[in-house]
């Protein structure tokens, strides 16, 4: 650990004005990004008393090695820099609302031809309309009743093909649960006509459609049609079923997101009502660990900046009013940043009297016995990681805790296709955003050791060099003056996405998936780089030995220890990601078309020749003109096809045996 002491400024140096700071490790890497109306005030406070700090920003500055500050105009620019970088480096010690689950939301993809009702997670995706969040029970019944009324499509691409190729709707066409636009019962205007329905259902003109059909059902029965009656009667209760299933808490025209806060000293677990249309039609909620002395109102500052800042939550997605338990203080700057967002005015108060204080209430309680769970949860779960870590490292004997563990996978099929997978487990737990893979080619592709071998060599050169060009431009003159203009960049375009470093900070133990060889090859690749400060072990799968760099004999931990489950669970996952990348990697070798060879034919442009021939055969009989009539294929690019063809025509190869694409089977000559 760092001494704060060493890296302090002098404060004659630190401006008073506003402005955005961010610690560094030794590594160079951003760990915090902070904003203050006045830095030299903030920056001062972190060094002149570091023993009375809480224990997550003392354990921040004595992980630091260095800080850098960038002045900014206003709070608004701070505020927009702050969360600009925040997304861009993902420093380890920021406040960080963790979703305590993944929320489905029932989705329309209005972007498609033939629209289709699905139930999503993740993130959003153009053209799309989102409605929820939802529970996942509650999702899947909504949905199967309102298909009853509103048939639109939800089935996957493949068998929307499969039933346009055969003439035949799937079941869903058959039970009318779907429309079948597939095999043109309704045209594609009509379907889509289906769908805005849908969504304007979901988004809260319910009782216009319940209406119309009352009036239908009226008009059948005065027909006395009674079997279009009770039809359209089945209808009108499963629309009602789905709308009354949200009980109504405010007015309707009430739009709100109302958040609510339950906290200790450390932690504090954060709760959601998305009540749109006066109705409550989700909930979310987080858990964050608290850094520095966190008010309620900070952190209500960066639960509305992390919310609402992801990509998705823009406009359409945000409400007009956001209740929270106190106002933050720079509210007005806030609302301002939310507004641009949203591209409509957006109103950040406290609820203080009636309806949406008592909802408040609730939503509070909610949170209340969130936090409870999630420490009663978190209890067991943290003190087998740290008993894992710890009895590894004593197994192991090593000087330094094991805060990061990389481990290196190889796979392939007879010494073909073959690849490399990297995982990583950060304080026990594994960091899917820091996974690599590898393709091995050449020399190193002919055993394991040296695929081994290639693929450290990889990993830690590209960390080297990154290194040395962080190292070369911090000396550069004019280096903070560029500082200064990235983060007005920053503050102007939020929208730009920051480039992506090959690789993270180095790790403290690389684990590999085999024995001695593959150990020893491993450290060999470390010691040619001059890297000897990361330590290598292997793990055998005969016995579960681990095998340590030159040693005659392996260390063996006990069947029961959690220190070797922890390496079992990240070798196994190694090798699942490993084995899958090895998997798609041979199914695109497997698939290779003759159009694939031909100079300057993209991928769009075969998809457009073979839907324009059908077939690859047919492909190779037309002639030039026949090819520039296929969408985006010229007189010059039609001349290179069959060119192309004529010249693998004269020269077969007779090493390369031909195969039917359909089946896969290599065709005997």
């Amino acid at each position: 650990m760092a001494n704060p002491a060493s890296y302090r400024p002098q404060t004659g140096e630190i401006p008073t004005n506003p402005g955005v700071y961010r610690f560094r490790d030794p590594h160079g890497r951003v760990i915090y990004v902070g904003k203050a109306k006045s830095l030299r005030s903030r920056l001062n406070s972190y060094f002149a008393n570091p023993g009375g700090l809480l224990p997550k920003t003392y354990a921040m500055v004595h992980a630091a090695s260095s800080v850098e500050w960038t002045v900014v105009g206003s709070e608004l620019e701070s505020l927009q820099l702050e969360y600009t970088w925040i997304k861009e480096f993902k420093p380890r010690f920021n406040v960080v609302f963790r979703d305590d689950k993944t929320y489905p939301y029932l989705a329309v993809t209005m972007g498609e031809k033939l629209p289709r009702v699905q139930v999503l997670r993740g993130e959003r995706r153009k053209g799309t309309r989102y409605f929820g969040p939802y529970t996942a029970g509650a999702i899947r019944e909504t949905m199967d009743t309102l298909l009853r009324v509103f048939p639109v499509r939800s089935c996957s691409p493949g068998v929307l093909k499969r039933a346009q190729a055969s003439g035949r709707p799937c079941l869903l066409g058959y039970i009318d649960k779907c429309s079948a636009p597939c095999v043109g019962r309704v045209t594609p205007e009509e379907h889509r006509a289906l769908a805005e329905d849908f969504c304007s259902f979901m988004g809260g003109e319910a009782k216009r459609f319940i209406g119309r059909l009352e009036k239908d059902m009226a008009a059948a029965v005065a027909e006395l049609d009674y079997e279009r009656a009770a039809r359209v009667r089945d209808d009108i209760i499963a629309l009602r079923k789905v709308f009354e299933r949200n009980a109504v808490v405010l007015s309707e025209d009430t739009d709100a997101d109302i958040f609510a806060l339950h906290e200790d000293e450390l932690e504090a677990a954060v709760q959601v009502f998305h009540v749109r249309g006066g109705r409550v039609r989700g909930q979310r909620g987080w858990v964050v660990e608290k850094v520095e002395d966190s008010t309620t109102p900070d952190l209500v500052e960066h639960l509305l900046q992390q919310v609402y800042g992801e990509e998705g939550e823009t406009q359409g997605r945000m409400p007009r009013e956001v209740l929270v338990p106190e106002e933050p203080s720079n509210a007005a700057e806030l609302a301002q940043w939310l507004a641009g967002l949203r591209g409509a005015k957006v109103d950040i108060r406290v609820p203080r009297r009636g309806d949406k204080a008592a909802l408040m209430s609730t939503v509070r309680e909610n949170a209340e016995h969130a936090l409870k769970l999630h420490k009663s949860r978190r209890a067991g779960d943290l003190t087998n990681r740290s008993l894992a870590l710890q009895e590894l490292q004593e197994a192991l004997d090593l000087p330094v805790a094991l805060l990061r563990i990389e481990c290196f996978d190889i796979s392939h099929v007879q010494g073909t296709n073959v690849v490399a997978s990297m995982v990583v487990v950060e304080d026990g737990l594994p960091k899917k955003s820091d996974y690599r893979k590898f393709s091995i080619t050449g020399a190193a592709a002919a055993d394991d050791t040296a695929a081994m071998h290639d693929v450290l060599t990889r990993r830690f050169r590209n960390y080297l060099q990154e290194q040395s060009d962080h190292a070369e431009a911090a000396r550069l003159p004019g280096h903070q003056a560029a500082l200064e203009a990235m983060a007005t960049a920053s503050v102007q375009d939020t929208t730009t996405p920051a480039p992506r470093a090959k690789f993270a900070y180095p790790p403290n133990l690389v684990v590999v998936d085999g024995g001695k060889p593959q150990v020893n090859a491993a450290a060999r690749a470390l010691a040619e780089l001059g890297i000897d400060d990361v330590y290598v072990v292997g793990l055998a799968k005969r016995l579960e030995e681990v095998w340590l760099p030159d040693s005659d004999f392996p260390v063996i931990l006990p069947r029961t220890s959690e220190g070797l489950y922890l390496l079992q669970r990240i070798r196994d996952e190694a090798h699942r990601f490993a084995i899958t990348f090895h998997r798609q990697k041979r199914g695109k070798a497997m698939t290779v078309s003759a159009l694939d060879s031909v100079p300057g034919l993209g991928e769009a442009k075969r998809k457009a020749l073979l839907a324009q021939f059908g077939s690859v055969k047919s492909i190779r009989t037309a002639s030039a003109a026949e090819l520039a009539t296929a969408k985006g294929i010229g007189p010059s690019l039609a001349d290179a096809i069959v060119s192309h063809f004529s010249n693998a025509a004269a020269s077969p190869d007779p090493e390369s045996p031909a195969i039917n694409m359909t089946t896969g089977e290599i065709i005997e000559t």
